[in-house]
């Protein structure tokens, strides 16, 4: 399948701002009167990538990606609309986060995504997913196709 570089339904970028002063930064990446009830985290969790380290990618068949992309390195994140019913379906939109561009990336159920560091150094990525890792109590089956298994896949993060 060919992929259309645009934007896509339903993906959400936010800037986020950093406040800086004599004692570091802060950077807030989640506020309960900013999101809608949809997106509302359940969970959160930090990942760690080494530089030229590849996640995904991957999609969720029902939960929501809710990323923020701090730094200290920098990453490319690709994401595919493969949502047959979707105006955009069949778009493909890389998007550079980071150190010098935090940005936070809600992604809902359907579209393919995954992340590179790009970066010289070891980066960190926070996600608050709007379901908790195979549900309640860590019963049920993951939600999540892995499309990086799969050799013959047409998502692909170089």
């Amino acid at each position: 399948m060919d992929f259309n570089q645009g934007n896509i339904d339903g993906v959400i970028v936010k800037e986020l701002k950093r406040n800086t002063d004599d004692r570091g930064w802060l950077i807030e990446i989640f506020r309960q009167d900013e999101l809608a009830g949809e997106f509302m985290p359940l969970m959160m969790y930090v990942s760690s990538s080494s530089p030229g380290i590849i996640r995904g990618p991957h999609e969720h068949l029902r939960q929501t990606d809710f990323f923020a992309f701090l730094g200290p390195s920098e990453f490319t994140v690709s994401l595919w609309d493969k949502r047959k019913t979707s105006r955009t379906y069949g778009n493909k939109m890389e998007i550079v986060a980071g150190a010098r561009a935090p940005l936070a990336l809600i992604i809902p159920p359907g579209i393919v995504h995954g992340y590179k560091n790009t970066g010289k150094t070891d980066g960190l990525v926070i996600n608050l997913p709007n379901k908790l890792y195979r549900g309640p109590g860590r019963t049920e089956e993951v939600d999540e196709v892995r499309h990086e298994k799969d050799p013959r896949s047409p998502f692909v993060i170089k």
